[in-house]
């Protein structure tokens, strides 16, 4: 019996295609989701491709997966056409690529998705929608790529993760949360609104050293008073500032700052100093600092 392939496997699989087809020319990113999407599966899966690509309104969806109406083979891709940001549609049309692959054959009458659907990454969430996430992550963003752009060891500013962001035509988030998974610097990405810390996600290291923030089961956390985010005003010209102690975290931090221009919340790109690596008995999982709180919300272009 096979075994069905694993996200990043596909991912992997699709990506050394497009190396030996492209190379390192300009042409190599963004990838064209709807071209690779359409090409690919009409190759590797003849009497099941996917035969659309296309825009639609999807109240309450950013995008979706359909099976083609009936005397009609095939699958299309459908995108909710109000998203203002270019790379959240993209983001969502590589997302639900993804769900063709993994999950066409066990979900025959197809999957919608959610807004939230695509930046949620944690390894508690519905496991189709993280497998699909993972699926886009890997396509859009190869690591190996993504770590020439940007050292493991460096300290980017939003404006340099915004130009990785820009190559691969995603959302600021999905490339800051892209370089999180690699970084061995301790970081934390703040998303906040109204004053309240909505989510939070961690790189390994500043997981490990105690630098998270625990949002899943407990009440709002505000944003501390001295924060970029907590003063808006400060947004419009500088946007990043050194933090001593007692701020953000009980150690001295820089934050870097942007409000969004399509969606009402605040980003804050955390960077902190070396620690010392401890081991913790009640270490706090990866998918509790990355809670949406059941709130809708969009990545900002």
């Amino acid at each position: 019996m096979t075994l069905p392939w694993s996200p990043l496997r596909w991912a992997n699989s699709i990506t050394k295609m497009l190396n030996a087809v492209y190379g390192t020319t300009p042409e190599r990113f963004p990838v064209n989701v709807t071209l690779v999407a359409k090409e690919y599966s009409h190759q590797r899966f003849p009497d099941d491709p996917i035969t659309l690509v296309k825009g639609a309104t999807l109240p309450g969806f950013d995008g979706a997966l359909y099976r083609a109406p009936a005397a009609k083979k095939g699958w299309g891709i459908v995108y909710n056409d109000s998203i203002k940001s270019a790379g959240r549609i993209n983001f969502t049309l590589g997302h639900e690529f993804g769900h063709y692959l993994i999950h066409r054959l066990s979900h025959p009458d197809g999957i919608e998705c959610g807004d939230q659907d695509m930046v949620r990454w944690d390894s508690d969430y519905a496991q189709l929608e993280q497998q699909a996430n993972e699926f886009a992550v890997g396509l859009l963003m190869p690591l190996d790529d993504f770590r020439r752009q940007i050292g493991p060891k460096a300290k980017p500013s939003l404006e340099e993760i915004g130009a990785c962001a820009k190559r691969y035509d995603v959302s600021l988030i999905a490339a800051t949360l892209r370089w999180l998974q690699y970084t061995e610097r301790r970081s934390v990405l703040v998303v906040s609104r109204d004053g309240f810390i909505l989510w939070a996600r961690s790189s390994d290291r500043a997981l490990r050293t105690g630098a998270y923030f625990k949002t899943v089961g407990r009440s709002p956390i505000p944003i501390p008073e001295l924060s970029l985010a907590a003063r808006p005003s400060l947004l419009a010209g500088a946007n990043a500032i050194e933090h001593d102690e007692n701020v953000w975290f009980a150690e001295s931090c820089e934050e870097i700052a942007l409000a969004s221009d399509h969606y009402d919340f605040t980003l804050s790109l955390l960077h902190l100093g070396r620690a010392v690596w401890r081991n913790q008995d009640d270490e706090e999982p990866t998918d509790d600092t990355f809670d949406l709180m059941q709130r809708s919300l969009g990545n900002p272009g």
